[in-house]
């Protein structure tokens, strides 16, 4: 039986894991995520409340809302609302927000 040899390269933790998402193709995932959790932090408890569910796709963030004149309201405001989230993904991840 032959023993692997080991390699001397050294790579940091961070490039290993950017490698694994990458490999997995998991970063869809790991971006719907991070869209869940800054939305919930930046738009804040009153408006959680009435978000039923939120969606990335192709740079579109779909977001379902159970109240009809809270989505007129945020309607006025759907570029500030996708500026405020991609500074706080720090990435532009989102091109457009949809409010259904």
């Amino acid at each position: 039986m032959k023993k692997q040899r080991r390699h001397n390269e050294h790579q940091r933790l961070n490039e290993v894991l950017k490698d694994f998402v990458a490999h997995n193709k998991l970063e869809k995932g790991i971006h719907q995520i991070e869209v869940e959790n800054v939305w919930n932090s930046t738009m804040g408890p009153a408006i959680n409340k009435y978000t039923n569910g939120l969606k990335l796709q192709n740079g579109t963030l779909f977001v379902k809302l159970n109240s009809s004149v809270l989505r007129e309201e945020l309607s006025y405001g759907v570029s500030k609302i996708k500026d405020n989230l991609n500074e706080a993904l720090k990435k532009n991840l989102i091109e457009k927000v949809v409010l259904r």
